[in-house]
């Protein structure tokens, strides 16, 4: 699916958009087309709540961003629907499509993209440990190619509100997808975080979205509690968790405000609306001439806690405290 934003109201401005950055742009394997259209390739691993506000609120950004700067920009958006093949189809077309950038949405997508080109410019979005997944040189200097915006979450301020909310939550239940990269190093902050309030957890490591469910009936008739880090698989049936879980009656704590949207109790993360935004203003600086090597990886400052009262309600849980 491709889209135009066509900013400019006359051939000439975007002539002269394009005459105007065409040096800058030379320096980063980034040149306008003959036609002096910019063409941006994005890449979605999945479809979810989570990966799809940020990907309307990048495309939002980009156009508003397109206009200011006088710049008409064709983004060619795909979806890989969690499948590790698409992801390298759409990564290669792009290359040989000769786009003058990727955006990858989620870790798995930036890393295929990544995998297939070293010379185009891959601006990824919601990669919570990037340093690690992608290999950079540290988030500061990235080096390379690449460059982004992480999602990466304050576990301790999760668990700080579940303690608020649910003093008496003793043991919580750990649901995770094995091939979701990032999942596990979120696991193992959220186990020391555990460890250091003495509660006890239970594990439910699952490897695809046909085990979610089973996985949710079963810790929610062991824990009193349930926490989700930023894990894709698990995101994309989170309405079937929130189901099992309000009928069990315990809380969900999950790593995004979206997760909450579809059910889940509560979350201490970052808004992915301005995360889809910060990464836009990234790609257009990409479009402009900045090197990705040199461009540091934006992380979030504003922490938001954020509560589902319709959940709460159903759970039977006082949330007055982060509502009124």
């Amino acid at each position: 699916m491709k889209r135009f934003f066509n900013v400019c109201k006359k051939a000439l401005c975007v002539l002269s958009a394009g005459a105007l950055f065409a040096g800058l742009l030379a320096g980063c394997g980034a040149a306008p087309a003959d036609d002096g259209v910019l063409h941006v390739g994005l890449i979605q691993y999945m479809e979810h709540t989570s990966l799809d506000e940020i990907r309307t609120a990048l495309e939002a950004q980009l156009e508003a961003r397109a206009a200011e700067e006088g710049l008409t920009i064709e983004v060619d958006v795909q979806n890989a629907q969690g499948d590790p093949t698409n992801i390298n189809s759409i990564c290669t077309k792009f290359v040989s499509d000769g786009v003058d950038a990727i955006v990858a949405i989620a870790t798995p997508a930036a890393a295929g993209a990544a995998g297939v080109t070293e010379d185009i410019p891959i601006v990824f979005s919601a990669v919570t440990d990037p340093v690690t997944d992608l290999q950079l040189n540290s988030l500061d200097a990235p080096g390379g190619n690449v460059t982004g915006t992480s999602d990466n979450i304050p576990v301790e301020e999760i668990f700080r509100v579940a303690g608020e909310l649910t003093p008496d939550a003793s043991h919580f239940g750990l649901l995770y997808c094995t091939s979701e990269p990032s999942s596990a190093g979120v696991i193992e902050n959220a186990k020391a975080c555990l460890d250091g309030e003495g509660k006890t957890y239970t594990e439910a490591a699952i490897t695809n979205a046909s085990e979610v469910q089973q996985a949710a009936q079963t810790l929610a008739e062991q824990c009193d509690a349930i926490f989700i880090p930023i894990d894709n698989t698990v995101a994309k049936a989170m309405s079937v968790v929130a189901e099992t879980a309000i009928e069990a009656k315990i809380p969900v704590y999950v790593s995004a405000d979206s997760m909450v949207k579809d059910g889940g109790l509560a979350s201490a993360g970052v808004n992915y609306t301005n995360l889809g935004q910060k990464t836009a203003d990234m790609v257009i600086e990409v479009l402009k001439g900045a090197d990705p090597a040199t461009m540091p990886v934006q992380t979030m400052d504003d922490v938001n806690v954020v509560v589902n009262e319709e959940t709460a309600a159903a759970i039977g849980v006082d949330v007055s405290a982060y509502t009124e």
